[in-house]
């Protein structure tokens, strides 16, 4: 059995002995730094590659958590046959990706949370990210490069710092934020929206000045830019944005919003976040 990324190829024996180094100390010796979850829903076809991604990564007390949705395509068996330390999985129908995610959330043990899809790959920046995390109280983020595979770019994925002001215009990508736990004390992701149930999040953490946010300049992931997201629309997202944006980022971010959202109106400009353009 074989695993591939982009050029490199990791056999399944070699996930086993790379896990080991990534783990490092027991849990019962040492707090888990960091929980990775990944939403699946038969998705084994990319699965083993997106854990070989993982177990290349130099970084010492890592979990992982699968959360499959009851996959039918063997999803199961292979996690089974993988037989890697910390890495943990449930397979049980659910109400989506962010209800799998929550799930995740629930089950973690890392003072981070980190969250990405079977179709996508860390890379080295994540390392170079994750020794940074020191602050429990700080949500770390660094770039994610974009991958279309065979498909032309259908949209631009954002990279470098997010400023409130910038969120509030654009969303930012996922898979390059490393969460504090600390954060889902407080928040959990929306059900209500689903497709941008992260932006949502983002918009409630911006706006909430007991988190710091720190930018570094690591691209940490090939992000799948044809997955579910891509293909998917979000009208109770849309509808809420601004309210969502009054409620946690304050009347004078709101009113800047509609007014650049009323004036594209006026102008006949498209506006992707505009239920009503």
């Amino acid at each position: 059995m074989v695993c591939t990324i982009k050029e490199q190829v990791f056999p399944a024996s070699l996930i086993k002995d790379k896990f080991f180094i990534l783990t490092g100390m027991d849990a019962t010796t040492e707090q888990t730094l960091l929980s990775i979850i990944i939403a699946t829903y038969n998705a084994g076809a990319e699965l083993e590659a997106c854990l070989a991604s993982i177990a290349a990564q130099p970084v010492r007390n890592m979990e992982v958590w699968v959360i499959d949705g009851g996959s039918t395509d063997g999803t199961q068996h292979i996690l089974q046959s993988l037989n890697m330390p910390k890495l943990r999985w449930i397979s049980e129908p659910d109400e989506g990706i962010y209800d799998a995610l929550n799930k995740g959330i629930r089950l973690a043990r890392g003072k981070w949370l980190y969250f990405m899809g079977a179709d996508d790959r860390l890379l080295p920046g994540f390392s170079e990210l994750a020794i940074r995390l020191k602050e429990p109280s700080t949500v770390y983020y660094g770039n994610s490069e974009p991958f279309y595979g065979d498909q032309p770019p259908a949209m631009e994925l954002l990279s470098g710092k997010f400023s409130p002001y910038r969120l509030a215009k654009h969303c930012m990508n996922h898979q390059a934020i490393l969460y504090p736990a600390a954060a889902f004390q407080k928040y959990r992701y929306n059900l209500k929206y689903r497709v941008y149930a992260d932006y949502a999040l983002n918009i409630q953490l911006w706006g909430d000045g007991a988190f710091k946010k720190e930018f570094h300049p690591f691209t940490i992931v090939r992000y799948n830019m044809t997955g579910f997201s891509a293909a998917s629309d979000d009208m109770a997202f849309k509808h809420d944005k601004l309210q969502l944006i009054r409620q946690h980022m304050g009347w004078g971010m709101y009113i800047r919003m509609r007014w650049k959202q009323l004036k594209k109106r006026w102008q006949g400009e498209p506006d992707f976040w505009d239920p009503g353009g």
